[in-house]
């Protein structure tokens, strides 16, 4: 497992399992630079959204690094704003024209607003069957919100986006998605920055001679959850991305996944006024 390391969709597409998040990442040189020092390190894998208010950024960071469009895995989500007024065509296109791209590579319904995400959804197929996205996908949905999607729908989501991280492990909805072939994927895998300080986590990070942020991230991977750490300085991007010379042991894995209570650092789905 190294950088390049990649999880096969379910409809064949290779997603890489790192990557970097620019949520709350300032639009202009803030972002710009971030996505660039990530390319440059060797990161493929970045991970955006319309409400972000950054995918210009990201586009223009995506162009200095020289690296060729074809080899970045690029994710983008559609808004609850634009759901309720019905322009989901229109956002995914000016998501493309912000990004100065041809295609997404996974285009998330971003919340599960509800009435409007079952219909979104079935535009964003219409999207994929044109082939204008390699693969469409759910962020922040519960097993309940993927059930009543999947009455209606006729592509099963190839990525479920949640909030992920050993404070919110959500065990059972991770046993769901991989159960109906839909690959978890985590946001905020430090925990907002709230387990650097664990003191179980920086012990483990002694004992392996890594930064509490590391084990968090090889945690992830070892997991199988795809992990997007979000960052903004050249040296902890870096930072992230040297988690491959290492492994968790069976034992140590299990004290971190024991750490669950059940704590959003995000808002909850279930009970989130959308």
């Amino acid at each position: 497992m190294d950088l390049n390391t990649t999880r096969r969709l379910n409809n064949g597409v290779e997603m890489p399992m790192m990557g970097l998040g620019v949520f709350r990442s300032q639009d202009g040189q803030e972002t710009v630079d971030a996505v660039r020092w990530a390319l440059e390190a060797g990161y493929r894998h970045i991970d955006t959204a319309a409400s972000y208010g950054n995918e210009e950024s990201v586009g223009e960071g995506l162009r200095q690094s020289g690296v060729p469009r074809e080899e970045v895995f690029i994710t983008t989500k559609l808004w609850t704003t634009e759901m309720r007024a019905g322009k989901q065509r229109e956002s995914f296109l000016r998501s493309l024209e912000k990004l100065g791209v041809d295609y997404i590579d996974l285009y998330l319904i971003h919340w599960p607003a509800p009435l409007v995400y079952k219909p979104s959804y079935r535009i964003v197929e219409d999207l994929y069957k044109e082939g204008l996205i390699r693969a469409i996908g759910v962020s922040n949905f519960h097993e309940w919100h993927m059930e009543d999607l999947l009455e209606e729908a006729e592509v099963v989501p190839a990525v479920n986006q949640i909030e992920f991280h050993p404070l919110l492990t959500q065990l059972p909805l991770i046993k769901y998605c991989e159960k109906i072939g839909c690959a978890p994927e985590a946001w905020s895998p430090l925990g907002a920055g709230h387990l650097l300080s664990d003191e179980r986590v920086v012990s483990l990070a002694k004992k392996y001679g890594k930064t509490p942020a590391q084990v968090l991230l090889r945690w992830d991977l070892q997991m199988n959850v795809i992990t997007i750490p979000k960052s903004v300085k050249k040296e902890r991007i870096i930072e992230n991305s040297k988690i491959f010379d290492f492994e968790l042991t069976l034992e140590d894995m299990a004290i971190l996944a024991a750490m669950n209570t059940c704590t959003h650092f995000g808002k909850n789905p279930d009970i989130w006024s959308f």
